[in-house]
């Protein structure tokens, strides 16, 4: 494996000609709910969101980015940008769901649902199990917008979202070359279903693209089993649209909302996935702030301190919900990396699915074909580059390692 890249550059970036025209072309923009509303409507030609509870969700996103001062104008636009996809894949949604009343009785069976702290190997678990093609999963480009433009829904070969994804996320890539070798964002990978949770304007995505603490605090304060139904909502659409109906899903913040999921899909398997909280920390923070190089003015100390919180949030709320789900598994980091296959088996016998030869040699193919580090790797550094105690933050997160057992691997 190639020495591990590392960031120098991440306090002061050196911006490209490229990051540096986009940010200087991009003009300024305002935010409101009815703006983003009205371009929604434009956008899709289409007129009922459904219930209207979400304007208020939509507003405390949309002030918490006005607060936000770090934003640069590209920044401020692209979460616009997000705010109307939301709002237009809700449109389409409510107009599908009108027409075709047959989708709500679509069944969803006995969900495989992956739960863990981001950066613990939830991502490559996740495209394991899709490998199975009994299987449904979630890729990227349909996460991203999961209603289909037109009806019938074109293949996904011929799909214009998935066209339009693998545009956006090459001109990404283009101007953060490093991004795959931390977290690499394949249009036909598959992604979390967190997403879901986009159109009615809940989850905690905006989190890792701002600094959002009006939204993060009010996100935090509110139940989110609703959000879980609508995405459940949508999962039903997606299975009318192609089968098959058994899916395998991913989302590092299910581990904090682990109630609410069990109160949704109460029949699903639960794999948790554990891993040191540092090395999670280290991972997540090295490629938040190399990300916010093209949207934000860098405060590394700031953004350390805001995912340091912001994970034993997350912990707190896992170890404090754990028991509630009636069929899981834990998973530890460093024994998955030390034996794949045997996590995937002990999945399939707790998820009463039959590990055939056929799902057993696709598994293998994709293990083989994506070992780890396969785009390279980076460099972590919590001291010296975000000035953090590793001693301390161990001992911090204990109530975590020590109740599922976790093995340090930063010091």
């Amino acid at each position: 494996m190639a020495e591990a890249v590392r960031i120098d550059d991440l306090a002061q970036p050196v911006l490209t000609p490229m990051i540096a025209g986009a940010i200087a072309a991009t003009p300024p923009v305002s935010y409101s709910a009815q703006g983003v509303l009205a371009a929604a409507r434009a956008a899709t030609g289409l007129s009922d969101f459904g219930a209207m509870d979400f304007v208020e969700r939509l507003e405390v996103w949309l002030q918490s980015f006005d607060e936000d001062k770090g934003l640069n104008a590209l920044g401020r636009a692209n979460l616009l940008a997000d705010c109307v996809r939301q709002a237009s894949t809700r449109l389409r949604f409510e107009d599908a769901w009108k027409r075709h009343p047959e989708i709500a009785g679509i069944a969803i069976d006995r969900p495989i649902m992956i739960a863990g702290l981001p950066r613990s190997g939830t991502t490559h678990l996740v495209n394991l199990l899709a490998a199975d093609d009994r299987l449904r999963s979630l890729p990227l480009w349909e996460s991203m917008e999961p209603v289909a433009r037109s009806e019938p829904a074109p293949p996904p070969q011929d799909d214009p979202r998935r066209h339009d994804c693998a545009a956006m996320w090459g001109q990404f890539e283009t101007m953060l070359p490093l991004m795959p070798a931390m977290h690499e964002m394949a249009p036909d990978g598959i992604h979390e279903d967190i997403e879901l949770h986009g159109p009615d304007f809940s989850g905690y995505l905006s989190e890792w693209v701002s600094r959002p603490y009006r939204w993060r605090d009010h996100y935090l304060s509110h139940d989110q089993t609703p959000h879980y139904r609508y995405a459940r909502r949508l999962l039903q659409y997606l299975t009318w649209v192609r089968g098959p109906d058994r899916w395998v899903l991913k989302s590092p913040p299910h581990m904090e909302n682990l109630a609410a999921l069990n109160a949704v899909h109460p029949d699903a398997t639960v794999v948790v996935t554990h891993r040191d909280p540092l090395a999670v920390l280290q991972s997540a923070i090295t490629m938040i702030a190399y990300g916010d190089r093209i949207r934000r003015t860098v405060d590394l100390a700031e953004l350390a301190t805001y995912w340091t919180d912001r994970i034993e949030v997350l912990l707190r709320r896992c170890v404090a919900q754990r028991d509630v789900l009636p069929r899981a598994i834990d998973v530890r980091f460093h024994e998955y990396m030390a034996d794949q296959m045997g996590t995937i088996e002990q999945v399939y016998e707790l998820a009463e699915l039959e590990l055939t030869p056929a799902a057993r040699t696709r598994i293998a193919g994709y293990m083989q074909a994506n070992p780890r580090g396969k785009h390279g790797s980076a460099a972590y550094d919590l001291r010296g580059q975000f000035g953090l105690d590793p001693d301390a933050l161990w001992e911090r997160f204990g109530f975590y390692t020590q109740r599922f057992g976790i093995k340090r691997e930063v010091f």
